[in-house]
Formats: C-alpha cells, sequence, structure tokens
C-alpha cells in the first residue's frame, strides 16, 4: 500500500508484464547440470580413476601396521629343561592428548595407575606431558598387572602385546644362558650367540583405526609371526647346579675374588656345566655389574702354571726323549738357567718322570723341557689349542697368548714347561686336557647336544696319553699335591696348579691363583673337570688345597648322575694335613 492509501497492482507491473528469453532460463538450467557433473566427475576421478594420493593421505591419518611379536625360542638342558623362555609382559603405551587430566574422576584412577606402574604418580604425570601423540609408560608389566591396568578403563592408556624372557635356573646357569634387552635381543652368552635362531620374524596386522585408536575395520590378510627355533644345549642342568654350588661355597669359604668350573663329557666333548662366582640373577638386571657379567671360564686368561706340566711330559715322551722311568735329579733344589734361579718348594732329590708329576717339581718340568726344541714344544702346545681362538659356538672366548718359537729364550722355555710365560682361560686347558682322556687325540668342545661321535685330532699316542693319566693319577693321591681330588668310588687323576698373579711387569707376593684339572675314572675317563680360584685369601692358597676338593664333590655326584659305575671298592684314604704343593 502507498501512502496514499491506494495498492499497487502487480499484474500490470511493466518488469513482470516483460517477457523473459528462453535461453536464459535454458543457461541457468546449463549451468546448474554443469556444475553437478563436475561434481560427479571429480568424484569419479577422486575415488575411481587417481585415488592413491587421496588413499595415502586417509591411510596416513587412520590406518596402522601393528606388529605381531614372534615368541622367541626356549633355551633347553639336554635333557629338555628350559633354561630360558618368553612369557607374557605387556607394554603400557598412552596417547597424552586424550587422557583427561583435568577430570576430577580421573585423580583416582591415575593414582591406582601409578600404583600399578611401580612409579610415583608425579613421573606418570610428567611422561604424559612429554609427548601428544604417543609415549611409553612402562615397557614389559607383569600380566596380573596389565589385566588391573586394563580393568580402570582409562581413555588414552592402551596396552602392547610383548613378551619377557624368564630364566629359571637363575644365578646358576646365567653365563650360559645370557640374557636379552628389553627389546627382546640377545645380548650375552647363548641368547647372543644364537639370537637369529631364537628371534623368529615377527608378524604384521595392517588396521584402520579411529580417532579414540580403536580399531574399527582390518586391510588386507595378516601375516602371522614365525616363532623363533627352540635351541637345546649339551649343559646339564643338575650338573651346573652341582658345579654352581660347589664352587660358590669354595670361593666363599677361602674368601677368594672369584672362581670358575668347567665340566666336559670327555667322550663327545659336550659341555655339561660352566659355572662363575661371583654371578647375577638374568631376572633382575637392575644390579648388574661388569664383574658379574664375565663369563671368567671364557674371558679371563691366566698363566696356568704346573697345569702345564703333564703337557710338557706327554710331548717329551711323544718324542721318545724320556720315559715314565727316566731319572731326572732336581738336586739341590733348583736350577738356574740363562742367570735365573728356578726353585722347587723342596728338594725333591733324584725323581723319576713320573713323580716329577706327582711332587710337582719345577727343576724337573725344567729338565725335561731342555730335551726338546722350542720349536717341538711349540707345537704341542699348538695343537691342543694354546694360543688358538677356541672353535665354539660361544660368544667372547678368548684366544691366549703364545709367542712364536722362534723368539723364545732359554729361559722363556723353561718357564712354559711349567706354565709361566704363556696364558689361557680355563675352558682352553679343559680342552686341551681331552687328549689324555681320548688317546691322545685332542677333541672340540661343543655347547650344542650332539649324538655324533668327536672327530679328534692325533697330539700324543694312545700309550702316552695312558701313562700320563697314570702319573696324574699319582698326583691325585697319597704322596702327591691334590689327594683331596679323591672321590668316593670313583679312582680320578688330575693336575694342581698355584701361580702368582701377574702385576703390571712383575708378579703380585700375595695373590694367587689357584686350581685342578682332571678326569674320572682314570683308567675310562668319563668327564673333565676344571676348577680355578682367583685370590683365596683366607689361609690357603695350593690348588691341591682350595680347589681339589670342589672337583672332587663335582666328579662324586656327576658320574653318579651319569649312572657310571663305581671302578673303586673302598673309600680312599684323604689326606687332610701336611699337603704341600709345587708353584
Amino acid at each position: 500500500m502507498n501512502r496514499s492509501g491506494h495498492s499497487v497492482r502487480y499484474a500490470i507491473s511493466p518488469l513482470l508484464a516483460s517477457k523473459t528469453p528462453v535461453w536464459r532460463s535454458k543457461f541457468i538450467v546449463a549451468s546448474i547440470a554443469l556444475g553437478f557433473a563436475m561434481l560427479a566427475g571429480r568424484a569419479v576421478y577422486v575415488q575411481v580413476i587417481d585415488n592413491r594420493f587421496f588413499q595415502h593421505q586417509g591411510e596416513v591419518r587412520f590406518a596402522r601396521t601393528l606388529e605381531l611379536p614372534a615368541s622367541r625360542g626356549h633355551i633347553l638342558d639336554r635333557n629338555g629343561l628350559i633354561l630360558a623362555s618368553d612369557i607374557p609382559a605387556p607394554s603400557i603405551w598412552a596417547i597424552p592428548e586424550d587422557v583427561d587430566l583435568d577430570d576430577p574422576a580421573m585423580a583416582p584412577k591415575l593414582k591406582k595407575l601409578a600404583e600399578l606402574l611401580g612409579m610415583p604418580l608425579a613421573d606418570v604425570s610428567r611422561k604424559l606431558a612429554e609427548d601428544k601423540s604417543f609415549v611409553w609408560l612402562k615397557r614389559q608389566v607383569e600380566d596380573p598387572i596389565a589385566k588391573q591396568i586394563a580393568a580402570l578403563d582409562i581413555k588414552g592408556i592402551y596396552q602392547r602385546r610383548e613378551y619377557k624372557r624368564q630364566y629359571p635356573e637363575g644365578e646358576a646357569a646365567a653365563h650360559v644362558a645370557g640374557f636379552t634387552n628389553v627389546e627382546d635381543v640377545g645380548q650375552e652368552g647363548i641368547e647372543l650367540a644364537f639370537d637369529k635362531e631364537l628371534s623368529g620374524k615377527a608378524g604384521s596386522r595392517r588396521v584402520i583405526k579411529n580417532r579414540l585408536g580403536a580399531i574399527v575395520e582390518d586391510m588386507g590378510d595378516q601375516v602371522p609371526p614365525l616363532d623363533g627355533q627352540d635351541i637345546q644345549l649339551s649343559l646339564d642342568d643338575r650338573v651346573q647346579a652341582v658345579a654352581y654350588e660347589k664352587l660358590r661355597d669354595a670361593v666363599v669359604a677361602n674368601k677368594a675374588r672369584a672362581g670358575s668350573a668347567v665340566v666336559v663329557d670327555a667322550t663327545t666333548g659336550e659341555l655339561l656345566a660352566m659355572a662363575n662366582y661371583p654371578s647375577f640373577d638374568p631376572n633382575d638386571r637392575r644390579k648388574m655389574t661388569g664383574e658379574q657379567l664375565r663369563n671368567r671360564a671364557m674371558t679371563d686368561v691366566f698363566e696356568p702354571g704346573s697345569t702345564m706340566k703333564p703337557i710338557t711330559v706327554a710331548t717329551a715322551l711323544q718324542l721318545g726323549r724320556i720315559t715314565p722311568q727316566t731319572v731326572i735329579d732336581t738336586n739341590p733344589g733348583h736350577i738356574t738357567v740363562a742367570g735365573a734361579t728356578i726353585h722347587d718348594d723342596e728338594n725333591f732329590g733324584v725323581l723319576t718322570t713320573e713323580t716329577v708329576i706327582q711332587k710337582s717339581s719345577n727343576v724337573g718340568a725344567t729338565k725335561i723341557s731342555q730335551r726338546m726344541t722350542p720349536k717341538e714344544m711349540w707345537d704341542s702346545y699348538t695343537s691342543l689349542g694354546f694360543g688358538q681362538k677356541p672353535q665354539t659356538q660361544f660368544p667372547g672366548a678368548v684366544t691366549g697368548r703364545l709367542r712364536p718359537w722362534k723368539s723364545w729364550r732359554p729361559i722363556e722355555q723353561a718357564t712354559m714347561s711349567y706354565g709361566y710365560g704363556l696364558s689361557a682361560s680355563l675352558f682352553q686347558i679343559a680342552h686341551a686336557y681331552t687328549a689324555f682322556a681320548n688317546g691322545g687325540k685332542v677333541i672340540p668342545i661343543t655347547m650344542l647336544k650332539t649324538t655324533e661321535p668327536p672327530v679328534g685330532v692325533p697330539v700324543f699316542s694312545e700309550l702316552v696319553a695312558a701313562q700320563v693319566r697314570k702319573m696324574m693319577h699319582m698326583a691325585a693321591g697319597p704322596g702327591g699335591t691334590a689327594p683331596l681330588a679323591q672321590t668316593e668310588g670313583y679312582s680320578v687323576g688330575g693336575k694342581t696348579g698355584t701361580a702368582h698373579k701377574q702385576v703390571g711387569r712383575g708378579y703380585a707376593s700375595n695373590k694367587y691363583r689357584a686350581w685342578f684339572t682332571g678326569m674320572a675314572p682314570i683308567d675310562k675317563p668319563r668327564i673333565i673337570v676344571a676348577v680355578m680360584i682367583d685370590e683365596p685369601s683366607n689361609g690357603q692358597y695350593f690348588g691341591g688345597m682350595v680347589a681339589a676338593p670342589v672337583f672332587s664333590e663335582v666328579v662324586q655326584q656327576t658320574l653318579r648322575m651319569m649312572n657310571v659305575a663305581p671302578d673303586l671298592a673302598v673309600k680312599p684314604l684323604v689326606v687332610t694335613k701336611g699337603v704341600e704343593e709345587s708353584f
């Protein structure tokens, strides 16, 4: 209505009365249709023709590849007992931006979470503030703990399926089994040596997750994990436990720094036990130190002292330079070689080759070495593995030291005859003694259970091996240096060693290593046992007093476990007083 009160008659408006061109309406309709066609074409292009870019962008935001961890293989002893295995141990992680820290109802849940994780609440809060998208709260928690955490139902807190290594034998077999890190990768021992075989291969699962981290769809086929292989060792868990227990008791009783023991099947070369003390618990690695981790039987080298005398004598016997009854005059109890004087503990007078070993005469060993050339001695020593890298699957085995024979001076040839001037590990000494137990053939020592007979390398004749075993039997009997090595029911033989420890360029006057290496039963040996005690300081330090008793106890229990029939009908006489031994 206008101001004059008259209404406008729109039907006769000139604008409405004008005719619109037909092409304009057609243009508008065509434009709308073209727009829809372009949108449809774009949709087809994006979703059908060239969708890779957009699929990739979508996958980056929502698709995830989940690793399906493989279970690590077991480490087993020769009888199938488990030395190492995997147990479920979920790891707890979080998407911090999804955890509502401002919600009052969340406070008690977070407090309970911290308690279950064994962490202060402040540490949990700090971790949740580190990163908005992802943070580990704790790796490998116990399965019951993980279930309690899941029951809290805290938004943004998740779990990942993982495994944790468990070692049922703990300290006793720690240096053999070794251990893994938190990623289940081998770090020491068999775990490291056979990491590839034990590890297996992880599987995978491709999924789509929503913004809350929940899986909403699987993508493609799942690749199942391939579990690791089991590794069966030659180790006997029962023998290992005995060796560790007796060694530990001897180290503690003698107030020693450390000790090692090696037990070898003399007929197959299989390692039945390898113990070290101090040891560590591979199930709890928070207090590990370098001293505890060292597998001393493999990695520590030392001058073997008088345990070399049977080898020196065997070499001379093999060359025909002496016989078991050859007379060796050790008067007056010392000998001078190139200006240096070599002593015995006492003047043993006139000895035979047999009694040189029985009494452990340095002078007698020196005079026997003078009947050979340096090259002849060097050839024999190297044939037995001295100065050579041990052929073993175990990591960290050391070579030791044996200088080329061309550089030997007369005094060095003399001292090497009784174990000074060269170095070897306890493992190497046990390996060398396989020649006396196997008719003169040195055989390889294996860590794995085997049914194949060992291939030996001839070093001595069967006669020489038998002659030296008789001498070692005398050394472990009345009148010898180690009557405490005798074992009830079984004949034994072996050789003691006691050496001053090297300190810098010289030798410490009050620090010793004591050891005993031997075998039983003596006529047909089934086991070789080598024992070393480092720095005994409780009044006794001779190998015959410190290491020989460990040998005796290990031999007796091991042979019974192996069902070896006793070869002695009566209890042997054990001499406990007035025992002395040569260096």
